[in-house]
């Protein structure tokens, strides 16, 4: 997801050395499910977890309780405030429970269950793990796996992912039947469920309640043909609504832009006054310095600023009036955000399209001034503008780690995530508006201006793909992204990730309980989706949200990638109905039965649509020393050969390839003729 400050290591160190130091019946206390008797909130997640409330679009309201939630080592439980503002889980949410005897590879195998490498499976007659819409009854795209980190079975959960989102404000039934053992022996269910399946009575009033909503259950599978006898475990769960989701960033957007003047974001039309910004630096280059770049231009532009403390510093969160999903603004709180651009040679002759771009893991703006960046800017005519993506920016990994030494602290990352989305909107404003950087001599070349008005576009790798995706859905000023090594959920992103190592120390420090880990992380998610294209991904594309445009956009994915897994890549591109240029990969290659299962390929070129293209390095060969081995099948990073996550962009193919979507519009073209797109010197089989 991006390269590592050189500064890491002391922070590690730091961190660990700080860790040292519907129906149904609860008790005002703990609000434990007895149906996964493994850890408190399995089997996860749960309406069990949740109260009415009318207020909300869903009807619910989270209700975790202080004392239900996992403790760090110290003993102190994450606070469940901040979760206890949603209205549902997340549209990403890792499905977890733990199944004794199915805790292990052979025993998942002897099963049955959907695998990430066979998504087609989920729609088996006879599948033992199913996920359906309880409304409509229809069965959804999952895979499952067993979690492959634990050292011992005892402390392995069974994980059921989403193939595509679950649907914002939807409500899911899921169902465990069937189950086997290593030894192929079928799994009986534990007796609390039991108790519910086969109508056995207790005397217990609080469990007793929550029996009508049971026989609801077992009814609504019925109808889906998933008979009550065969059941290992079944429970229900709520997605989050649209609004409990994008709120908070829509709010700050538009209030934003109500301060320039503008109040029409559907149009695509500048509006108002521009933000204000400053140059502070200047650096001309000769051709024999840099052949690409004539300057670069670095300075700061004031945005209003929706955390709790002056300046939105790392570690500010945002605050709420009681009752309130609205960020409260101290009066008049403005953050100096940095911006630093680059002016191609080319733009001498004639002004270059203006593109935001997005840098990756907690790095900074300056990654604009990559050698695939300045190529991109020279070869097409192209001013690259990057700020900061604070909340994880490398001035942000300090708090970053502390917060996951304390995961109570944990909203600090995505509320300052979506005061990046505001930042990174006024930057693109300040490209295209008249009195923004164009009337600026710091961007003119010869007295004209570098900048060409018309348009904005936005370009952005690894995290600038993860983090761009989001933006685009909230974007009012491009309608055309790319998003190169993208992939979204980063509770699905990080434990496949060769970057999450340094992270991971101090999570596992914090939390060494390893049967809660895949709960922990997968209830962060309901935090993350604010600031993570999760959140936002059902309306990237075609189902936009109030007052913005529709968007298209090209996610540009490195097969077997290191750092950003491709089953998190193919999860988005399903989820905004993105569409695939064939062929993808060379026969053989692919560890799925069925390639990109429910990614439709294109028919024709130019596309005029939202896109995936898969690049390859080819296979590993020459001891290690070239390509890289397809993505593994279980929770666990590709770490053979080379890392291609750098790949497609170095490729001048894939550099026209998106010259060609941005510009007003833009197509999809095929660059690679009749074989799979290939990069770093390999050519195929």
């Amino acid at each position: 997801m991006g390269r590592w400050p050189a500064r890491l290591a002391p922070l590690v160190v730091l961190a660990l050395l700080a860790v040292a130091a519907p129906a149904r019946a609860a008790n005002p206390v703990t609000n434990c499910d007895p149906l996964d008797p493994a850890a408190c909130m399995l089997p996860f997640p749960n309406d069990l977890f949740t109260k009415a409330d009318p207020s909300t679009p869903t009807g619910l309201r989270i209700d975790f309780r202080l004392a239900d939630m996992p403790r760090n080592v110290a003993g102190k439980p994450i606070d469940p405030g901040p979760y206890n503002m949603n209205d549902g889980f997340s549209p990403g949410q890792e499905i977890v429970t733990h199944v004794p005897g199915l805790d292990n590879q052979k025993a998942f195998d002897a099963t049955g269950a959907v695998p990430i490498s066979d998504v087609a499976r989920s729609f088996d007659p006879g599948q033992p793990v199913v996920v359906i819409d309880a409304t409509t009854l229809k069965r959804q795209l999952i895979w499952s796996e067993v979690d492959a980190n634990p050292a011992s079975n005892s402390d392995r959960n069974l994980l059921i992912h989403p193939a595509a989102n679950w649907q914002e404000g939807h409500h899911y039934i899921v169902a465990l039947r069937d189950l086997r053992d290593a030894n192929g022996n079928l799994i009986p269910a534990q007796l609390p469920f039991r108790e519910y399946r086969d109508r056995i009575a207790t005397s217990d009033s609080s469990f007793e309640a929550r029996r009508p909503h049971m026989e609801w259950i077992f009814r609504r599978l019925a109808k889906a043909g998933i008979s009550r006898s065969s059941l290992y475990l079944a429970w229900d769960f709520t997605v989050a609504s649209r609004q409990n989701l994008s709120e908070r960033a829509l709010y700050m957007r538009n209030d934003a832009f109500a301060q320039l003047g503008d109040t029409n974001l559907r149009d695509m039309k500048v509006q108002g006054s521009a933000p204000t910004f400053v140059v502070t630096q200047t650096t001309d280059f000769t051709p024999d310095k840099n052949a690409n770049i004539a300057r670069e231009v670095q300075g700061e532009f004031l945005v209003p600023c929706y955390l709790d403390a002056p300046g939105c510093p790392p570690g500010a969160s945002m605050a709420f009036a009681p009752g309130s999903n609205t960020p409260l603004r101290l009066p008049g709180n403005t953050m100096a955000a940095n911006f630093d651009c680059v002016i191609p040679r080319a733009a001498a002759n004639a002004p270059a399209r203006a593109s935001l771009y997005g840098h990756g893991l907690f790095g900074s703006a300056s990654e604009v001034t990559a050698g695939n960046v300045e190529a991109m800017a020279e070869e097409h005519d192209f001013v690259f503008c990057g700020t900061d993506w604070i909340g994880m920016a490398e001035t942000d990994l300090p708090n970053a780690f502390a917060a996951l030494a304390d995961l109570s602290h944990f909203n600090t990352i995505p509320d300052r995530m979506q005061q990046a989305y505001v930042n990174f909107m006024y930057l693109g404003r300040l490209l295209i508006h008249p009195n923004g950087f164009a009337s600026n001599s710091a961007f003119q070349l010869g007295g004209e201006s570098a900048i060409d008005t018309a348009h904005l576009y936005y370009d952005g790798n690894s995290q600038g793909g993860i983090e761009g995706g989001a933006l685009t859905a909230l974007a009012p000023d491009f309608d055309h992204a790319v998003l190169g090594v993208p992939g979204m959920n980063y509770s699905l992103l990080i434990r496949r990730s060769s970057d999450f190592d340094p992270f991971a120390a101090v999570l596992y420090r914090a939390y060494p309980n390893e049967l809660e880990r895949p709960l922990i992380i997968s209830m962060l998610q309901m935090l993350w989706d604010r600031g993570d294209s999760d959140g936002y991904a059902e309306h990237m594309t075609s189902r936009p949200y109030p007052d913005t445009p529709p968007h298209k956009v090209l996610l540009e994915m490195a097969f077997g990638d290191h750092q950003v897994t491709n089953w998190a890549t193919e999860v988005e591109a399903r989820t905004i109905g993105a569409q695939l240029r064939t062929p993808a990969l060379d026969p053989g290659r692919s560890p799925e039965v069925t390639p990109y299962f429910g990614i439709p390929p294109i028919t024709s070129f130019p596309y005029d649509g939202s896109a995936l293209v898969v690049w390859d390095i080819g296979p590993t060969r020459n001891g290690g020393a070239q390509g890289t081995d397809p993505p593994p099948l279980g929770e666990l990073p590709d770490r053979a050969g080379q890392d291609p996550h750098e790949a497609p962009r170095s490729e001048p193919s894939n550099r026209l390839q998106k010259s060609d979507f941005l510009q007003p519009g833009g197509e999809v073209v095929d660059v690679c003729g009749d074989h799979p797109c290939y990069a770093w010197g390999w050519t195929g089989p």
